[in-house]
C-alpha cells in the first residue's frame, strides 16, 4: 500500500554548518556507528567530567541532532554526560526512516555505549523526547539501564493522529504505531515523565496517560507554561535540578539488592 509516513510522522533536517563545538563550547567527539542492517549513522558525544550518568538521547521526529544543541549545553554546564545520535535519514545519517530502522539505530547506539565506551548499564540512563520515548521504551525492553526518562510522550502514532486528524482511519495509510504503552510490561527501571501543559503538539492528557501506564517506580513532573518544545527553557532551574535528581538517584541505586 502507499505509505503517507514521511509525509506525516518524519520530519528530517539536512545537515548544515559546521564548528558546532566553538559555537557552543562543548566538548563535541563525532562519532560514527553502523545500525545492524549496515545503515551509517552519526553521533554526537558531549562527556562532562565527574558525570554520574551518560543521557543516551533519543530525540523527536523533526530536525537533527543540532536543534537539539541549547538543551544539551544546558544539561552539560550542569554536569551531564550526552550521547546523541541521528537516525537513519536525518542529518548527516544515511538510509530512510522507518519505525523498525529507528529501533535498530537506537540498539546501535547503545551498544557503541557499552562496547566501545565499556560504560556499565548502571551508568547508563535512556532519554527519549516526543516520538524518541517510544524508541527509548523500546531500547528499555532489550537492553539494561538505571532510569528512563520521557519527555512529552504519547501513547501511539494513533492517538496523535486522532488529536491533529480526527476520526480519520489513519493506520491505512501509516505504517508507524510507535505503541509505547504495550511495551511497558517489559521494563522494571525507575521512570521519569515530564510533560508541558500548554503543549499544542502531544497534549498533557496523551502524556498523562504514558505515565498512568508505566510501572513503578515512576514520577510525573508537570512543566507549568510549557509548549512541546520550550519545556528546558520554560522549565528553569527547576527542571534541570528535577532531571538532576532522577539522575542521581537511579544510578546510585543498586537495583534488586535489599536495603540492608
Amino acid at each position: 500500500g502507499c505509505s503517507l509516513d514521511n509525509q506525516l510522522v518524519y520530519f528530517p533536517s539536512k545537515w548544515e554548518g559546521d564548528g558546532w563545538d566553538k559555537q557552543w563550547n562543548l566538548p563535541i567527539k563525532d562519532i560514527w556507528f553502523n545500525a545492524s542492517d549496515g545503515v551509517r549513522l552519526h553521533g554526537w558525544l558531549i562527556e562532562a567530567p565527574k558525570s554520574p550518568a551518560l543521557l543516551l538521547w533519543c530525540h523527536g521526529n523533526g530536525g537533527n541532532m543540532i536543534h537539539r544543541l541549547e538543551n544539551i549545553a544546558e544539561l552539560h554546564r550542569r554536569g551531564v554526560s550526552i550521547f546523541i545520535f541521528d537516525y537513519r535519514g536525518y542529518g548527516q545519517s544515511d538510509g530512510r526512516p522507518s519505525e523498525t530502522g529507528f529501533y535498530r539505530d537506537a540498539f546501535a547506539a547503545y551498544d557503541f555505549l557499552a562496547d566501545n565506551r565499556h560504560l556499565a548499564p548502571e551508568r547508563i540512563i535512556l532519554f527519549g523526547r516526543s516520538l524518541g520515548a517510544a524508541v527509548a521504551v523500546e531500547l528499555a525492553t532489550k537492553r539494561k539501564a538505571a532510569g528512563l526518562i520521557l519527555e512529552s510522550p504519547f501513547p501511539t502514532v494513533a492517538s496523535m493522529a486522532r488529536v491533529h486528524y480526527g476520526p480519520l482511519p489513519f493506520k491505512l495509510f501509516v505504517r508507524a504505531r510507535y505503541d509505547l504503552i504495550k511495551r511497558f510490561k517489559d521494563i522494571d527501571i525507575p521512570v521519569l515523565v515530564l510533560h508541558g501543559d500548554r503543549d499544542r503538539i502531544v497534549p498533557l492528557a496523551l502524556g498523562r496517560r504514558v505515565y498512568e501506564a508505566a510501572p513503578e517506580p515512576k514520577d510525573f513532573y508537570l512543566i507549568h507554561g510549557a509548549d512541546h518544545n520550550d519545556t528546558y527553557f520554560v522549565g528553569g532551574e527547576p527542571y534541570f535540578q528535577r532531571l538532576l535528581s532522577f539522575i542521581r538517584q537511579a544510578t546510585s541505586a543498586t537495583p534488586h539488592q535489599g536495603v540492608p
